[in-house]
């Protein structure tokens, strides 16, 4: 079975459901979501966190790039949209949607990289500490 690599830039808010299923799923998406997108290549879901993500304070002026992988038959079923730039690919799957996806996806939801916005105080849980010092202490081992 071949697999595809995807990335999703997320808040401190979304980090914590994602944790909360054992990060095996994301959250299902707000009312007013229509669309799910995982981005294609983690330079993009780097600059979303680091830009878009740090800034909002929904999310603790945090941004995270998660990785995960699906399966390539799952992936072909979505509409690939370029939203800018040669990098800005996102896979685009609607909302209603999300659960079969969620089911697609192979092994965890791996937390790769965090932004932190100058608004950023602390943490609002410790998981996300311990997150946050987990990626800082791989950062500084490179």
């Amino acid at each position: 079975m071949k697999t595809i690599t995807l990335y999703r830039p997320i808040g401190e808010k979304e980090l914590i459901l994602i944790a909360e299923s054992d990060f095996k799923k994301f959250p299902p998406r707000l009312e007013w979501q229509p669309i799910f997108y995982p981005v294609l290549n983690e330079a993009y879901a780097t600059e979303i966190a680091s830009k878009w993500n740090t800034i909002d304070a929904f999310g603790n002026y945090l941004g995270f790039v998660t990785e995960f992988k699906i399966n390539e038959e799952e992936f072909l079923k979505y509409k690939v949209e370029n939203v800018g730039g040669k990098i800005h690919n996102e896979l685009w799957v609607p909302a209603a949607e999300l659960e079969d996806f969620n089911n697609s996806i192979i092994g965890e939801i791996k937390i790769r990289k965090v932004c932190i916005g100058d608004k950023y105080e602390k943490a609002s849980t410790p998981l996300v500490q311990k997150q946050i010092e987990r990626l800082e202490n791989e950062n500084e081992k490179l």
